[in-house]
């Protein structure tokens, strides 16, 4: 990736860091359904407005609807919903770094979906490091309740890696659109995601007997919406269109950042040790995935040496 990409991905991650924060202050007072339908529901319009019939809007969302109507529901619907159930028991800051092994998972769907993206030692190795992580960060919150902690529930813990999971095949399943102007994919996905969760979140919640949340959550929500989601996805497909699943993928990198400062700035939380432990090893996994650092990266053979040469 050149620097302008980076600086794109590093824009994105802080976006998407801010994303958790914005959610942890929102569901306290918005169920999670509900939640992700006006995210969705909000960020879909806003860019319909913004794009207003340009780059043949209307006949690629058509023509490409079945498409859309998956990327909606791996990359919105399945794992905002899981997110947001997980951030009724845990913090910002605990579930960025959960969701930071997408790429671990990215890689493994990849190479089992994909013919130019296939897995390596060094990705491998990268995975199991990475994995590694997240089992010290679920491992802690598997045992407190059975020691009589106050930890998290094991079930809040694991949804924010599940979506990692969903976000994974999303970025997989994505590479298809890399012909289609990113403000166009992110509308297509967005109203996609809206139709699934409208009769969603009408059974669940029933949202129209819910009393109007306060001020401080309607920010949120709007922030979640239209800076998180519209403007997020416009800047992920134009990655993905120049870099590709694996390596936009690393933007959950710099996700944890943002979202542990906000919330330990703003919400009063905490990273404990086991914390910084699991998320060094989930960081250090995706360096490895990287393969930018000398150390890890893959040396050209005697041969392609000798034709240099």
């Amino acid at each position: 990736m050149n620097a302008r990409t980076w600086s794109l991905l590093a824009l994105l991650g802080m976006i998407w860091g801010g994303s958790f924060f914005f959610a942890r202050v929102a569901v306290v007072h918005v169920p999670p359904a509900t939640l992700v339908l006006l995210r969705v529901a909000i960020a879909a319009l806003a860019l319909h407005v913004y794009v207003a019939g340009r780059f043949d809007l209307y006949s690629t969302l058509w023509a490409r609807r079945r498409e859309f109507l998956v990327l909606g529901l791996i990359n919105n619907a399945v794992p905002h919903m899981l997110i947001f159930l997980g951030q009724t028991e845990i913090g910002a800051g605990l579930a960025s770094i959960l969701n930071a092994t997408t790429p671990i998972f990215t890689v493994l769907i990849a190479n089992r979906l994909t013919e130019d993206e296939k897995l390596s030692t060094r990705k491998l190795a990268g995975c199991l490091v990475g994995l590694a992580g997240t089992a010290v960060l679920i491992g802690p919150s598997a045992l407190a309740p059975l020691a009589g902690g106050d930890g998290p529930p094991l079930w809040a813990v694991i949804l924010p890696v599940l979506a990692a999971a969903s976000y994974g095949a999303a970025a997989t399943y994505g590479k298809r659109f890399r012909t289609v102007a990113p403000p166009v994919t992110a509308a297509g996905q967005l109203t996609a995601s809206t139709l699934l969760m409208l009769p969603v979140a009408c059974m669940i919640d029933t949202p129209w007997l819910l009393p109007a949340p306060p001020l401080p959550a309607v920010l949120a929500v709007l922030a979640l919406a239209l800076l998180s989601t519209a403007y997020g996805y416009i800047l992920f497909f134009r990655i993905m269109a120049e870099a590709g699943a694996t390596n936009t993928s690393l933007v959950t990198l710099l996700v944890p950042p943002s979202a542990i400062l906000a919330g330990m700035v703003f919400l009063g939380e905490k990273l404990t040790t086991l914390g910084i432990a699991g998320m060094a090893l989930v960081l250090a996994g995706l360096v490895v995935l990287d393969g930018r650092l000398p150390l890890f990266r893959r040396r050209p053979s005697r041969a392609r040496r000798g034709e240099k040469a």
